[in-house]
């Protein structure tokens, strides 16, 4: 059920934020409004990967981008430190048969997330690691 919230705001935000909204890929001025809300909390209340708290239990997605190797594996799966429930690799990403895109869904302490993160940046043919938290939640499903 939706609920009408109303805020203050000044003109030239005002103005710009049908803008703003648009140029993120929203067509809905109020969904664009929940996520970045959401996004900042999170931020604000847990942090980047890197400044959380080590002991914090986190939960989310590592994508790597890299390129594929003939002897290459990534091997993340294979980790005793963070539980990954699920794994997704791709060996053809766009137009390039060069390129892969592999993602793990993970669940461990925010330190062991960081070191899973920093051994694969160190990877050889690894274009790019990205870190995806999961929504916070206060229940379970």
């Amino acid at each position: 059920m939706s609920q009408i919230i109303s805020f203050s705001s000044d003109r030239e935000f005002a103005k710009d934020l049908e803008s703003l909204a648009s140029n993120s890929g929203y067509n809905n001025r109020s969904r664009f409004i929940r996520d970045a809300v959401l996004y900042y909390s999170e931020i604000q209340q847990r942090g980047e990967l890197m400044n959380m708290d080590r002991d914090l239990v986190i939960e989310g997605h590592l994508i790597v981008y890299y390129e594929h190797g003939s002897e290459q594996k990534l091997m993340v799966s294979r980790t005793d430190s963070v539980e990954v429930a699920a794994y997704y690799h791709s060996t053809r990403l766009g137009h390039s048969c060069h390129s892969c895109v592999d993602v793990v869904h993970v669940k461990g302490k925010a330190s062991d997330v960081r070191v899973v993160y920093e051994q694969l940046q160190n990877t050889n043919n690894v274009d790019k690691v990205t870190f995806e938290t999961a929504p916070m939640r206060d229940d379970c499903c």
